[in-house]
């Protein structure tokens, strides 16, 4: 076979292995070419692809970090704002507690100064007792103090409304008859009667509901406008006094200014009963106001006052004893000081020599010695 072929052009005689060749080669180039472009464009378009992936993902921290910061910033917010209403909190509880604190103090002292008060005038007339009667105390005190306190309680309680009340009768009813403590007639300062308190004294330390009704069974029997209880123990939800089932409820330190207040509406209760006999219109409407809300509270300020008062004159009286005591040292001080150096001048200058001063000087020689050495036996006591 002939394996050559001539170029009709040119005449040119070439293998034909060579024309097969030649144009396999381009073929091969040509996909070559075409395979690298398309490895190309695949490597771009991922490597693009990556990119934005990469892209994307450095957004998403990005917006991570700026929510993060944002929440913290919140919370750093939060957490001022709690820790400051925390200190408002505490601040407003310790300023409450303190102020329950001073309440509870100033209660508990009114409490142990009528205590100790009591305490005091039971030892007096234990003593006093003892005197007059030892067989019945020892019997007395085997039965226990609770009758004891009870009459103590008593007879001092008499004592203020007599002071306090002159124009009025103010009787204890005897012993071994059935009815409460006191019986206080009220009466003008003509004489006139205005009506009657029925008192009930308890010095124990527990409350009892049953002396209610039995204060009210004691007031039917004397015919007494109002019945109040002292009690050192007052029952639950009464502070300082109260109205209790139609009674007056109260404290020892309350007892005498609720005297004062409902004695002064007995009297005028009294005068408004004469200026108007016959108009129980009249009566109806004091009666309301008796029984309403603003003569207890009228009733409240005045015992508030005498409470205040009495505290008030407590205080002033320890702290001018205070004051007294600390000026009495002083001045003992000064007298101490002036003989001692009236007494260095004299030894130094000579007794002729130094003008006498007769507050200092001993009244003859007889006495000097004595006088002197009871001075400086003083001296040394004080001084110890």
């Amino acid at each position: 076979m002939n394996n050559s072929l001539t170029c009709p052009a040119c005449s040119h005689v070439f293998a034909m292995s060579d024309a097969f060749t030649a144009e396999v080669e381009l073929q091969f180039q040509a996909k070559v070419k075409e395979a690298v472009a398309r490895a190309a464009k695949q490597a771009q378009e991922q490597l693009a692809e990556q990119l934005k992936e990469l892209q994307d993902t450095l957004q998403a921290k990005e917006d991570a970090i700026h929510t993060f910061r944002t929440n913290e910033l919140d919370l750093r917010k939060q957490k001022q704002t709690l820790e400051n209403e925390k200190e408002d909190f505490d601040l407003k509880l310790q300023r409450q507690l303190d102020q329950e604190r001073a309440s509870i103090r100033t209660e508990a002292e009114s409490r142990m100064l009528e205590q100790h008060r009591l305490k005091d005038l039971e030892k007096e007339k234990l003593v006093n007792d003892l005197k007059s009667a030892l067989v019945d105390m020892k019997r007395k005190a085997d039965q226990g103090s609770m009758e004891t306190q009870g009459e103590v309680l008593e007879q001092a309680f008499e004592e203020q409304l007599k002071r306090f009340f002159t124009h009025d009768e103010i009787a204890p009813v005897p012993k071994g008859i059935r009815g409460a403590d006191l019986i206080h007639t009220v009466r003008t300062s003509g004489g006139a009667d205005c009506g009657i308190l029925l008192w009930e004294t308890k010095n124990t330390k527990e409350w009892k509901a049953k002396w209610i009704p039995k204060l009210k069974d004691d007031m039917i029997t004397t015919r007494a406008a109002m019945g109040i209880l002292v009690s050192v123990v007052l029952p639950e939800g009464v502070n300082r006094f109260g109205m209790v089932d139609g009674v007056w409820v109260c404290d020892p330190l309350s007892a005498v200014p609720l005297a004062a207040a409902l004695r002064e509406q007995l009297v005028a209760l009294s005068r408004e009963r004469q200026a108007s006999v016959g108009k129980s219109e009249k009566m109806e409407l004091l009666f309301c106001y008796l029984s309403g809300t603003q003569f207890k509270q009228k009733i409240e300020g005045v015992v508030e006052a005498f409470t205040s008062m009495q505290d008030q004159v407590n205080r002033e009286r320890r702290a001018m004893e205070k004051n007294w005591k600390e000026r009495e040292m002083q001045i003992e001080r000064v007298i101490k000081n002036t003989v001692g150096l009236y007494g260095d001048m004299q030894g130094i200058i000579g007794r002729g020599q130094l003008a006498e001063i007769p507050a200092l000087e001993l009244e003859s020689p007889s006495q000097e010695g004595g006088k002197l050495l009871s001075a400086g036996d003083s001296v040394t006591n004080h001084s110890e």
